[in-house]
């Protein structure tokens, strides 16, 4: 066997132990547990900062559009 076949065998044989190990199947306090733990409220305002991030930069991008709508040429005035 070569280096490389090596390290692979050793890696997969380590996830495996890994995956088989109880303490390794325990959920986090987000999926089981105390909802109201830190990590979950951490969690809760992340998602919060995310979604006002999205909100403010598609709020932003509408803005442009409709600033660049009023600023454009009628029909009338291009007569």
């Amino acid at each position: 066997m070569n280096r490389r076949s090596k390290i692979k065998s050793a890696l997969v044989i380590a996830l495996v132990l890994l995956a088989l190990s109880p303490g390794a199947l325990r959920a986090c306090s987000v999926c089981y547990g105390d909802p109201d733990s830190g990590m979950a409220r951490g969690l809760v305002s992340g998602i919060g900062v995310l979604l006002g991030v999205v909100v403010t930069v598609l709020a932003g991008i509408a803005t442009f559009f409709v600033y660049i709508a009023k600023k454009s040429p009628t029909d009338k005035e291009s007569r």
